[in-house]
Parts: C-alpha cells; structure tokens; sequence
C-alpha cells in the first residue's frame, strides 16, 4: 500500500476487496461497522464497548472519531475492507503506544509500538480474505511509521481470532491481562515483530 504526499494510505486491491485507510466523510458507515461488530456472538470478550452504549453516542462522536482515525490523529489509523458495491465489511485500527506511557490495563508501554484494536469482518466475508488484508495494510502502516513491535490483546477463550491471529504471525508474548471484575478470565498479549 503507498501513501499520497500527504501520507493518506492508497487503496489496495486483495481479491474482491478494495483495503484502504478509513475516510472522514464515512463516518456513519463506520458507525454501521462497529455496531454490527458489537452484536458479533463474542462481542462480549471481544471488545470493551457495548452495542448499547455505542448506539447512542452522538453522531457528533462518530465524525470525530472517523475524522481523527482518517487523518491519523493522536496516534490512531484505521483501515477497512470495502466491496466492489462500495459496502465496508472489515476493519481494524492501529493505535500507536507511546513508550513511556501507561495502556489501557494500567501496564507500562517499555517501547514505542503499535496496537491493533476494532477488528471485525462480517461473518459473510470471513475466510475469503479481508481479515488477512486488513492486517497487511496495518502492519505495513506500522513499520512505516517506524514501529518494530505491533501488538494485540485477545480473549483466551476466542479460538476463532487466536486461530487467525497466529496464521497472521502474531505470537502469545506471555503477558496476561486480567479481567476486572472476572477473576477466572484473562486476555493474552500476542505479538509481532519487523
């Protein structure tokens, strides 16, 4: 994927599907995104949002949120999968972790490196490619912005993104991240490396 001089990531096409960086304008699009991905079946170990809180942000939050990850405003990119009729059916987000910093767990970032969040394909496009760009554009993102770590968290018991995420080359790190208020559930770091 090559960048505008301005540094807007071009579209790629992967099979059947155009994989680019998110646009400001579409913001209610993204919004239609990211709630069916929060009525997903593992919706509840896979995000830390909620259908019903989501659906009620004002569409005021939704243009900024997609302005600001088109533009990649404080650290954040998002990439999505879009049909030949023009429909987003995928996504993921890069949020760049600053070393120095605390996450969101309350750990200590020790490098600066990128973390993956918001990915989510509809279920009638998984398995014919766009989860596998999705990732390509994020990770080529990162490494051109100079990171040589990017990371995800994910739910132990989510088999279906363990399964992909280890296809993708990402490793389980070792690091656990407990669940508050769930002390028999934990999340697991995984990771890759340039």
């Amino acid at each position: 994927m090559s960048t505008t001089p301005s540094g807007e990531a071009l579209s790629t096409v992967f099979g059947e599907y155009v994989v680019r960086s998110v646009r400001s304008g579409e913001w209610a699009a993204v919004k239609a995104l990211r709630l069916a991905a929060l009525r997903d079946p593992v919706a509840d170990i896979a995000y830390m949002d909620t259908y019903e809180g989501a659906a009620v942000r004002p569409d005021a939050y939704w243009r900024e949120r997609t302005a600001n990850a088109a533009e990649g405003t404080g650290g954040v990119r998002q990439f999505v999968a879009q049909t030949a009729d023009g429909a987003l059916v995928g996504t993921v987000a890069v949020v760049v972790e600053e070393a120095g910093t605390t996450d969101w767990a309350g750990m200590s970032v020790e490098r600066r490196q990128g973390h993956l969040v918001g990915v989510y394909v509809a279920p009638e496009h998984r398995g014919s490619g766009p989860s596998g760009a999705l990732f390509e554009a994020a990770l080529e993102w990162a490494w051109r912005e100079g990171l040589d770590r990017v990371r995800l968290i994910v739910h132990s018991e989510n088999a279906r993104a363990l399964g992909f995420y280890r296809k993708a080359g990402f490793t389980e790190s070792g690091v656990t991240v407990p669940l508050e208020g769930k002390p028999d559930e934990h999340e697991l770091e995984m990771v890759v490396e340039r």
